[in-house]
């Protein structure tokens, strides 16, 4: 199968998977859930469904555990709004791009503020005596 049709596919599952979950599952493991992507096998008997989880390690294993379980009727989902041949079967697992991201801008906030302090200081809202005269002028 072509990647543009594993894409397409991909593509598709998502927005059922991402639609369901926001509307149809009651699970009440499975909160502030974000379906980021789908990565569908070339014979798409499987699909690998990559979701962002606010909160702490707890809670992300706790929604990864009820999404695992609502994957049977997550596939039904799948199998009644998309005409394929096999119906893929459901892996999920934790993004840990948007964390990355969050730790990376930290990190660069921090250097930032190694490398000027002054900027540090009018950034958190501390006025200068020279900018409370040009205020005043």
């Amino acid at each position: 199968m072509s990647s543009r049709r594993l894409l397409k596919a991909g593509e598709a599952i998502r927005e059922v998977v991402a639609s369901s979950i926001l509307t149809e599952l009651r699970d009440p493991r499975v909160r502030d859930v974000t379906v980021v992507g789908v990565k569908v096998s070339p014979d798409m008997r499987e699909a690998k469904v990559s979701v962002s989880v606010m909160g702490d390690e707890s809670q992300q294993q706790l929604s990864l555990r009820g999404l695992q379980n609502a994957a049977g009727f997550l596939q039904s989902k799948i199998a009644s709004r998309i005409d394929t041949r096999h119906t893929p079967r459901l892996q999920f697992v934790i993004d840990k791009g948007v964390q990355h991201s969050l730790l990376v801008g930290e990190i660069l906030e921090k250097i930032k503020r190694e490398r000027d302090p002054a900027l540090d200081e009018t950034e958190s809202g501390a006025a200068t005596q020279d900018d409370m005269d040009q205020a005043g002028a």
